[in-house]
């Protein structure tokens, strides 16, 4: 391709409303651009590593036995009210009503489409185990889109679905996707690290995801120092605290606190630790509220506690249901006398003379104790992992870090068959719902990823795999008929031997085609330049590590094909 005949509009500044280096980037080398909020039109460089990607998911996916299929992007609101997704989803669902009066909504995911299916096809226990995937865009209506494609409203997915006849077979798929998606991620060249996850709005109760380790990510991962335990801060699990040395059980007493409710205001007013208080917080699910009750410096944990209550979703209680609770104000929350469930987490049992609110107005109590003072009715890990906590394989340190979630494998187990009637019929003639597992990659940020982590000052580098080129020819003055002629004999040349290439044909500065071609990335910059005048050499630059080397024109083929292959 000549760069006069496509679409590269490559820009010399940052986008105001780029916050993070891969949305930057992929604005200012022509990659992509804004329509609306988290909403992106992707240009020829753009379609082409997009291209890239999904080449290399649809040959692991074909070479691992699954088949594509493609499920429309439009649903009907009606199949999300069957499984009892739409209260899971909430705001996300971007809903519609057609001209019939019928509610529809843009697919945020695929698990009742493709149950929907199957159940009318997979009639007996001889057409399983299957893996059916498709490549399709998603829609969330995301309350703030953010970081360009890594957080959007509209984005490219290849989800996958297993259908066995039970969990052993569910097992085998498992273990199959999840080998593939650690060749897919191999094979784009990206450092990634796979961690225990939760199942969240999927449903199912074994998943994982793979991560990309990096700063700018939104995902939090909590891995072990020495042991492979790794999981996401959702799922993270912490060894228990020690019990604290057998300290003298102090003498309750209260203590005035006008107008200081907060954990850090209490804290500081009696000089005391966070760590030595108690937290009371109260939740609201299904008309039943409950206390929960953590370690001042920890956070409590919704997910796990919405599994500990078996709840898809729950939320703080307002204002009014706590002063109910409590006679009091906000802020002054504490769990003895409390006439509700109450579940504490596990830290909080093993402290010893600690605060709590005192269930009135500006007032807490000190000195207070588990089994002396109060009582719960459930203790379970309820909480975040956070930095010091040990390891719950080894008891070494955990390390809290940022990543970027690529891709998400789900044992759905019967969660849709069930609810949406997709059965099979054993040996025996028994009528069983069908087996599934739900497996996803995200393939804008898999590029995303990429380019987070492979840059430098001067812009993208791209790994050979998912460069939009594989070659740049770049002639310095394109008014020089005998660097025209030799640089488009090497573009012929390359062409033919099925090397991509971009020749930058525009009559511009060498400077400034230098600074293009570190910003698109290409890892394979031929110039036809001065030690062409001079000597009779091209110069031949690898974009990742900066080497420099010459090679004669009638060598040039061959050497950039071997430099190719070393990439690769």
């Amino acid at each position: 391709m000549k760069w006069t005949h496509t679409l590269i509009p490559t820009l010399k500044e940052d986008p105001n409303d780029a916050e993070v280096d891969s949305h930057k980037l992929m604005v200012r080398s022509g990659m992509i651009r804004r329509l609306s909020a988290g909403v992106y039109s992707y240009l020829p460089l753009g379609i082409k590593v997009l291209n890239k990607v999904n080449a290399i998911i649809r040959e692991e996916m074909n070479a691992a036995g699954s088949v594509e299929i493609l499920l429309p992007a439009l649903q009907s609101l009606s199949i999300f009210e069957l499984s009892g997704r739409i209260s899971v989803f909430g705001n996300d669902l971007l809903c519609m009503t057609d001209r019939h009066g019928k509610e529809i909504a843009l697919s945020p995911t695929h698990e009742e489409v493709i149950t929907d299916l199957i159940k009318n096809e997979l009639g007996s226990y001889k057409n399983m185990p299957l893996i059916l995937y498709q490549i399709q865009t998603k829609f969330r209506d995301e309350a703030r889109p953010r970081f360009g494609v890594l957080r959007s409203r509209e984005f490219l997915m290849k989800d996958a679905y297993s259908f066995d006849v039970d969990a052993d077979g569910l097992n085998t798929s498992y273990q199959t996707m999840y080998d593939t998606y650690c060749r897919i991620l191999s094979r784009c060249q990206l450092d990634y690290i796979v961690v225990e996850a939760d199942t969240g709005a999927m449903g199912g109760d074994v998943s994982h995801e793979f991560m990309v380790p990096n700063l700018n990510g939104e995902d939090v991962i909590a891995k072990c120092t020495k042991c492979d335990y790794a999981a996401n801060l959702e799922k993270a699990v912490a060894a228990d605290i020690e019990p604290e040395d057998e300290a003298i059980t102090e003498e309750r007493k209260e203590v005035s606190t006008p107008n200081i409710c907060t954990i850090h205001e209490v804290s500081s007013f009696l000089g005391i630790e966070p760590r030595r208080m108690v937290k009371t917080l109260f939740y609201s699910y299904q008309k039943s509220h409950i206390a929960v009750l953590v370690r001042g410096d920890h956070e409590v944990n919704e997910a796990k506690l919405a599994k500990q209550l078996s709840q898809d979703t729950i939320e703080l209680a307002d204002e009014k249901t706590v002063t109910t609770l409590t006679n009091a104000p906000v802020g002054f929350a504490g769990p003895i006398g409390l006439n509700i469930h109450i579940i504490a987490d596990r830290a909080v049992v093993n402290m010893k003379n600690c605060v709590v609110g005192g269930n009135k107005a500006d007032t807490h109590l000190m000195n207070v104790n588990f089994e002396r003072d109060f009582t719960v009715d459930q203790i379970a890990d309820i909480r975040f992992a956070v930095e010091g906590d040990k390891c719950p394989k080894c008891n070494h340190l955990l390390s809290i870090s940022r990543g970027i979630e690529i891709g998400h494998v789900f044992k759905l187990g019967t969660r849709y068959s069930k609810t949406l009637g997709a059965k099979y019929l054993n040996k025996t003639g028994k009528e069983l719902p069908i087996v599934m597992g739900s497996y996803g990659i995200g393939i804008n940020r898999i590029i995303a990823a990429t380019i987070e982590r492979s840059h430098d000052k001067d812009g993208i580098v791209w790994p050979m795999p998912l460069a939009p080129y594989e070659v740049l020819v770049v002639p310095v003055n394109i008014k020089d008929r005998s660097f025209m002629a030799v640089a488009t004999k090497i573009y012929d040349d390359l062409c033919e031997e099925g090397v991509e290439v971009l020749l930058d044909d525009r009559d511009q500065r060498p400077g400034f085609k230098f600074k293009d071609a570190d910003l698109i990335g290409i890892p394979i910059r031929i110039t036809v330049g001065k030690s062409y005048k001079e000597r009779g050499e091209l110069e031949i630059k690898v974009r990742s590590s900066n080497e420099i080397s010459f090679s004669s024109p009638v060598n040039i083929v061959p050497e950039v094909k071997t430099r190719i292959q070393s990439l690769q």
